[in-house]
């Protein structure tokens, strides 16, 4: 029986789970206080911590470390690359450590999986569907001037992983169908599947797309500019205006989507507004997609956790039934995603790649 050990790394938690084949036996978020982090002076340096919890975590729930061979972490900002599972090597974890795209706490997911794996005979380290995911079509890299380049950087694990049970659901391939999907969380990607790849999708760390609960999409270029030089603002809270203060932060003070949709419910006219202001936008953007798949599409999906909120739901109906049907799969299951992903390399369903990227 194939044992997998799946690992997500956040920037406050530690989420791991344990699969007898498809079978959840273990599942765990290990919290961690922000004072304890702050000790360490970057993500890289909250190895040893991390590490250590993992195994107490699987030695106290009586799960026989030894027997897992399969361990598979979230990545990770390495250098763009196809979508797909990826063995952990020497050259992924020194991109990583050095943050060749930036520093993020999913940097660790590969690390990890990759330490634990060497203390297990036989036991081997993966990665799959990185946020770095790149299928892009070169048409959709322009961004309007040389200096300048359309990035994909994207929530790949849930969209991918959201479109393969889409596929198994209509009996159809993946790879045959051309798919709009939208992952509505904290942060906000909407993207382009045709035929097993995602040809378009907005940079939905960098601030492009939808405003989210805490990030604030695409900005007026113009007044951003001047904002950076009007002296009164520092490169990093400039960048914090972007991620992680803007959006439903910036307007309503909160990032908590079900706080935004009750406070709507009660009447509050200022919720109301900026909610259906990120309905209007996110069903923008899955026009926008529409348009790059020529509109022959077999479906659009919505996913995260703001795919339960029913109003969006209808909100998007309503706005996109010329183009296609809308389903709905609510929430993300990331140590889900990531543990199918390493069955299907256990069962010879695919091959993992590897990690080959020269800068």
């Amino acid at each position: 029986m194939t044992r997998i050990l799946a690992i997500n790394p956040g920037s406050t938690s530690t989420k791991l789970a344990v699969y007898f084949e498809a079978e959840c036996v273990l599942r765990k978020t290990i919290r961690h206080q922000l004072e304890e982090l702050m000790r360490y002076k970057t993500i890289i340096d909250q190895f040893d911590l991390r590490k250590g919890l993992i195994i107490d975590a699987l030695v106290e729930e009586g799960i026989e470390v030894d027997s897992i061979k399969y361990i598979i972490g979230r990545g990770g900002l390495t250098y763009p690359l196809e979508s797909g599972v990826y063995c952990v090597n020497n050259l992924m974890i020194e991109h990583l450590r050095l943050g060749v795209l930036g520093q993020h706490a999913s940097n660790l997911g590969p690390i990890l999986a990759d330490y634990i794996a060497l203390q297990i005979p036989g036991a081997k380290a993966f990665m799959a569907d990185p946020v770095v995911t790149d299928e892009m079509e070169e048409v959709a890299r322009f961004a309007g001037h040389p200096k300048f380049k359309r990035l994909s950087i994207f929530h790949a694990l849930n969209q991918k992983a959201t479109a393969r049970l889409h596929a198994q659901k209509v009996d159809k391939s993946y790879n045959e169908l051309r798919l709009i999907v939208a992952h509505l969380g904290g942060g906000i990607s909407v993207g382009a599947h045709k035929n097993g790849r995602v040809v378009d999708v907005n940079n939905a760390l960098d601030g492009e797309g939808s405003f989210s609960p805490e990030r604030s999409g695409t900005l007026p270029a113009g007044q951003l500019i001047d904002l950076c030089f009007s002296g009164k603002y520092s490169k990093e809270q400039i960048r914090a205006m972007l991620v992680g203060e803007g959006g439903f932060v910036a307007y309503l003070g909160t990032n908590d989507a079900q706080q935004v949709e009750n406070r709507a419910k009660t009447g509050d006219q200022n919720a109301i507004a900026v909610q259906e202001a990120l309905f209007y936008q996110v069903a923008k953007m899955i026009g926008e997609m529409a348009v790059v798949l020529e509109g022959r599409v077999d479906g659009i999906l919505l996913t995260g956790g703001l795919a339960y909120n029913r109003e969006l739901e209808n909100y998007i109906r309503h706005r996109t039934a010329f183009i296609s049907e809308v389903f709905v799969y609510p929430g993300e299951d990331e140590l889900e995603a990531l543990a199918m992903n390493a069955l299907r390399v256990a069962k010879g369903e695919i091959q993992a790649k590897e990690y080959n990227f020269h800068q």
